[in-house]
């Protein structure tokens, strides 16, 4: 008799989440109560025509939400900026944006970023819903950002961006969508 494998994983994998105990949502995971990470204030958040438009993003410096592009900037490490109005649409698909403003080269934090990035999980596509870039524009040396939600400080704290992860999904428009990878 051929074996389900499919059914295999499945009950295990199912009895396993159901013997997990319950948790508020509320709950703020130990170690992060330190942190705050307060919602921006709700913005329209449609496409706009023209990508670069001064329209784009919520008026925060870096945006976290808002009008933006019409698609999204592939899940990847870059050496340059992307823009904004690019990275805003991954925030509304619960991707998270790590950004780096140093003129003269960090790659200390560059290197906190990555390695935060590379513990977010991946869709279904298998590459993960993160993405590293440089932004020119921001008054912090790094920041980390979900939809609505923004770290930014002038040297990463890896455990700040731990925390920050958690809240991944918990406010995007569309959350859980996959990212385009390199």
């Amino acid at each position: 008799m051929p074996v389900n494998l499919q059914h295999t994983l499945v009950v295990p994998s199912l009895l396993a989440l159901l013997a997990l105990p319950a948790c508020d949502s509320n709950e703020v995971p130990t170690g992060c109560e330190r942190f705050s990470f307060p919602l921006a204030t709700p913005t329209s958040s449609g496409h706009l025509a023209v990508c670069d438009s001064p329209a784009c993003g919520n008026g925060e410096n870096p945006p976290n939400s808002g009008p933006h592009c019409g698609s999204v900037a592939r899940c990847a490490v870059y050496t340059e900026p992307v823009s904004r109005c690019l990275y805003v649409h991954n925030l509304e698909h619960g991707h998270a944006v790590f950004l780096y403003n140093c003129p003269d080269g960090c790659p200390d934090e560059v290197a906190k970023l990555e390695a935060a990035a590379a513990t977010v999980g991946t869709g279904a596509n298998g590459v993960r819903r993160a993405l590293v870039a440089q932004d020119p524009l921001m008054p912090h040396r790094v920041a980390a950002m979900l939809w609505r939600r923004t770290y930014a400080a002038d040297s990463a704290d890896p455990e700040a961006l731990r925390c920050l992860l958690t809240h991944q999904d918990a406010d995007a428009p569309e959350p859980g969508l996959a990212c385009p990878g390199s």
